[in-house]
């Protein structure tokens, strides 16, 4: 089973990531931290000093259309800031 699911690249992430050394990703709903933690270390060879999780419960969506009204709910995720030591960065373009 795969802990992490993608990674968060946004421009919010960006800023965070150069600053402050953190980095998002999307992860299983039932990994702990100390799974999270293993999972990054494995995979990006860094060393993690904190992890925060969050959260999200799935959004109800609704829209009108030219047949009726829709309603469904968007997926829930549970999302994972990762900080590392100082001076080391993970560079989710190398294997582009």
């Amino acid at each position: 089973m795969n802990i992490l699911i993608r990674p968060i690249v946004t421009e919010k992430m960006e800023r965070l990531s150069d600053k402050l050394s953190q980095y998002g990703f999307i992860v299983e709903k039932n990994a702990n931290k100390l799974e999270i933690k293993k999972a990054i270390e494995e995979l990006y060879g860094v060393t993690v000093n904190s992890i925060n999780t969050i959260r999200y419960a799935g959004k109800l969506k609704s829209r009108y259309t030219r047949s009726g009204f829709l309603s469904g709910r968007a997926n829930s995720f549970k999302k994972a800031i990762v900080t590392l030591k100082e001076g080391e960065k993970i560079d989710f373009y190398s294997n582009i």
